[in-house]
Formats: C-alpha cells, structure tokens, sequence
C-alpha cells in the first residue's frame, strides 16, 4: 500500500522528458506538479549525448517545482527495455539466529544467496522482485518475517540490462544535481500500473508505442514475462510524412497530430488541407485518406513486428487481448489498426488524472506510482542488488553527487528487431515461461 507522503517520477524518453510530483494521501495519488520539456541528446530510447539530455532534465524538473511549489533533490527514474532479460531466480538459506525467527537479515541475505549467478562483464542487475518464501516446505509466503523456521528459501525474478545503458542514465541524473531514489524498470511499473488484477494473472499484453522505440511486454500470472523492443515509433511517422509529402519535420509533426488518422477507413479523399511543400512557392492541398495511408503503413509495419515476436511465444492467446499506451498511441484509428492486424481485443489506456489525460504521461505516471508501493520486503530483497537498504521517503538527506570526469556514451545499437527476436531467444522464452503458453 502506498505510503503518505510525495513522490517524482522522471521519465527520459525519445521525444520528451517528464517529470512529474505526486502526493499520496491515505494511498490517494494527487500530482501537484509537472514538468515537460522536449528531449535531446535521446536516440531511440538510450542516452546519446550527457550534457544535453541533462539540460532537458534539468528544464522539465523546473517546471514541476514551480507548479508544486517545493525543491526536487530526489527521483525514482524509469530505464527501458532494451536489452532487457528477465529470469526466475531462487536462493536458500539457514534461518541465523538462536531464536530461528526470521528477520530483515534473513530475508536480505536469502536475496543474495538468489544472485549467485554469472552475470557478463557488459551487464548488470538491475533489480530482484520477490515472488513469495518457503519456510521449511510452507509455501506462498509473501513476507516471512517474525516467522519460525530453518530453512529460508526465495523465489522471484530477476532483470539484467545493458550497463552503458543504466550508467548513462545514472550520470545525467546526478549531474541535473538529483539524487536516484529508486532506478525502475519501465515495463515493469507499466503492467503493474495500469493492468486490473485480473488482467495481470489471467495474461495481457501491453505494446507502448514511444516516440522513438515501441515497447511490447506480456503480464501473467501477476508477473512481467517478456519484453521486447522495436526501435521504431512515433517520430517515424513523422519523417515518413516528412519524405513523402517534402515538408519540413515541423510541419509534418503538425500534420499527423492535426490531421493524422492511422485507419484509412475513417478518412475521406474530398477532405484537403494545404501542406508547405519544400522547391514551391504555394502550399499543396493534400487529402485526409492520403495522409493516412502514409501513416497506417509506419503503424502497420510497427504493429507487424510486435506481432510475429507474439505470434513465435503464442502471447496473442491470452486473454486479456491488446492494452495500447505512449504518446503515439493516442492517434485516432490506433486502436481499429490495431485490432486488425492482432485479430485480438485492443484497448487504449488514458491516464484518468486532471491536466494528463493523455498516453503521453502513462509510463511517468506508472515510474511513480510504482515507486511509491514498494514493499518493504521488496527494499530489503534491494539490498542484495545496490548494497544499501532505500527507503522512499517524502524528506530525506541529500548529498551532492561526486562526479567521475569520464562517462561512456553507447553507440547507436547494429542489432535489429529480428536479431534481437531469434529462435534461441524464444526457445529460451518458451521454455522458462511455459507456464504463460498452456491453459
């Protein structure tokens, strides 16, 4: 249960940066503050250039602390998918202690004894989630503290990524001059978020389409099963008008968000509406049905990739169809493209907070609410992963961070959609998820 007190939650995404102040009281969220500014230094969802994605941070983090009134010295900031693996691990231990009652120790170090594992040099742990305890065979213990027992045993989950990815973002934070309070996978805190309970154990995939990158994850059985990254998003569809139509960036942004309709079918070819075309001096009139075929033949393309990665791990058969989020989802005729191409239930999730009814806002949204109903158990399991116990508070001391004068800048990622995506993978996949596959 959410704790009272204030959260921030920083988004840093392709196309903008979101920073957003919550309060919670009585588990009750109220965003008192928020903060948007456009994004550089971002490619496809990964830090390309430290000092200018600092300066968007530093510009959204303004804004919210003018609208909320208070000085931000500390955030829980989303990390991406890309690359992202996520692995069941187990540990066991003696219960120490004369009085073999259970405490933080023991839970912190059945943590550690879980990560015993080889993890390569150019990757790191992210986090650990606790899925439930056994205490001496006793099963679906979620928190086994004050317990009596022997034998202490953890099952949960474990998520690695790329460290070049996680050290850029750690950087650009702490020279905006903030502190990290907590680093949270973002389509973990998505599916967590914006899913029902049933949703979440029955199975539901949810695809958040970025600007820079489409996200595609799986829930079921209340955990996060798969995640796969497309690094194409909004901003392609924008240069594909941009190309087709010869028109400036601006103007082809202006164009889709104005005019913009991803199922033709909704569209008609008698309604026109003039475009600044580059090499002539008078606008051209383009038609509504031209400007969506464009524009369906991006999303299309998107939503076909998702769909073979799906299609190999037999996801679409879950229940709980299609949940559609991210700025570029809130497109009309999103939804119906959607659904044809899935052949499943489609839906589009909308924030239902006053001023951020808008997909836009959906993963900053989820980075704090997450944040702000972490579990002690889960703070103590932490430890095992950062080597300190945090604890998410509305106040607390702050440090200014101590800078290295070196940082790595990752290059511009070679691998594609279906390298990323090969038959090993998704035997791997298979194999250790089997349990999403079968009914």
């Amino acid at each position: 249960m959410a704790k009272t007190g204030m959260y921030v939650g920083l988004d840093i995404g392709t196309t903008s940066v979101k920073v957003i102040v919550a309060e919670y009281i009585d588990s009750q969220m109220n965003i008192i503050g928020v903060g948007n500014a456009k994004s550089e230094g971002i490619n496809r969802g990964i830090v390309v250039d430290i000092d200018k994605t600092v300066q968007a941070i530093q510009r959204a983090v303004g804004q919210a602390e003018e609208k909320a009134g208070i000085k931000i010295r500390q955030v829980s900031v989303g990390v991406p998918a890309n690359l992202l693996e996520v692995e069941n691990c187990q540990g066991m231990i003696a219960v120490s202690g004369d009085s073999k009652e259970i405490t933080n120790e023991d839970v912190k170090n059945v943590a550690s004894a879980a990560l015993v594992r080889s993890v390569p040099p150019e990757r790191q742990i992210i986090a650990i989630q606790p899925q439930e305890f056994t205490v001496d065979g006793f099963e679906g213990i979620k928190d086994p503290r004050g317990m009596i027992g022997v034998r202490l045993e953890m099952f949960g989950l474990l998520f690695t990524g790329p460290k070049t990815i996680v050290h850029n973002i750690r950087r650009c934070v702490e020279k905006a001059g903030l502190a990290i309070t907590e680093m949270v996978i973002t389509p973990l805190a998505l599916t967590e978020t914006i899913l029902s309970d049933g949703e979440k154990d029955f199975g539901t995939i949810v695809i958040e389409v970025g600007g820079g990158q489409t996200t595609t994850s799986v829930m079921h059985d209340k955990q996060l099963k798969f995640t796969h990254v497309n690094q194409e998003g909004g901003e392609f569809v924008t240069k594909d008008i941009s190309t087709v139509l010869n028109t400036s960036f601006n103007n082809a942004e202006a164009l889709k968000i104005n005019y913009g309709d991803a199922y033709p079918e909704r569209t008609s070819a008698s309604e026109e509406f003039p475009v600044d075309v580059i090499g002539k001096s008078e606008p051209v009139k383009i038609d509504e049905r031209y400007l969506s075929e464009i524009i369906e033949a991006r999303m299309e393309q998107i939503f076909n990739k998702s769909k073979e990665v799906l299609d190999e791990i037999d996801a679409l058969d879950l229940p709980g169809g299609i949940v559609l989020t991210g700025g570029a989802a809130s497109m009309p005729g999103i939804v119906d493209l959607a659904q044809e191409i899935f052949g499943v239930n489609v839906k589009l999730y909308v924030p239902n907070h006053m001023g951020l009814r808008n997909p836009v806002f959906t993963n900053v949204i989820s980075i704090v609410d997450y944040s702000a109903n972490l579990n002690e158990v889960y703070q103590l399991a932490k430890v095992a992963v950062t080597g300190e116990y945090t604890q998410v508070e509305p106040v607390a001391t702050y440090q200014e961070p101590v800078y290295d004068t070196t940082y790595e800048t990752p290059e511009e990622s070679e691998v594609s959609v279906e390298e990323t995506s090969n038959a090993s993978v998704v035997d791997k996949v298979k194999g250790f998820f089997s349990s999403i596959f079968e009914n």
